[in-house]
């Protein structure tokens, strides 16, 4: 698989969603495979590096390469062919569709997120 994409309605805002979907105190609570997310600055803007490390010790880079505020948030892993656009649609005043789009530009995806990872962000958003 060359690319992957999901989609999840949440029911929050879209600025709720957007917030805490870009804040890297927050990853380790909905994707499993994350221990621990860093940024080299606040508040999160073009340009910025992000840093995570997995459960097996190993560190991912990433630069955000596109960033619009409730409508997209893109990253690029440093020195690697991955890339990740998340984009959020406002459906009302209190329920957001969240897209998920990762892909190689050369070889397969390792590991590709499922419609899962989707859900728990859903769950934890929701409580």
């Amino acid at each position: 698989m060359k690319d992957n994409k999901i989609s999840i309605e949440i029911n929050r805002p879209v600025s709720e969603v957007f917030e805490f979907t870009i804040n890297p105190n927050n990853t380790h609570l909905w994707i499993d495979g994350i221990v621990h997310e860093e940024a080299n600055e606040s508040p999160i803007r073009l340009g910025t590096e992000y840093r995570n490390v997995n459960k097996n010790g190993e560190w991912s880079e990433y630069e955000v390469v596109q960033f619009k505020p409730n409508k997209i948030f893109e990253l690029k892993q440093k020195n690697s062919l991955y890339n990740v656009r998340y984009t959020y649609e406002q459906l009302s005043n209190t329920k957001t569709k969240l897209t998920y789009f990762e892909w190689v530009e050369k070889g397969e995806l390792d590991g590709p997120f499922t419609i899962a990872v989707l859900e728990k962000l859903k769950s934890v958003m929701e409580k």
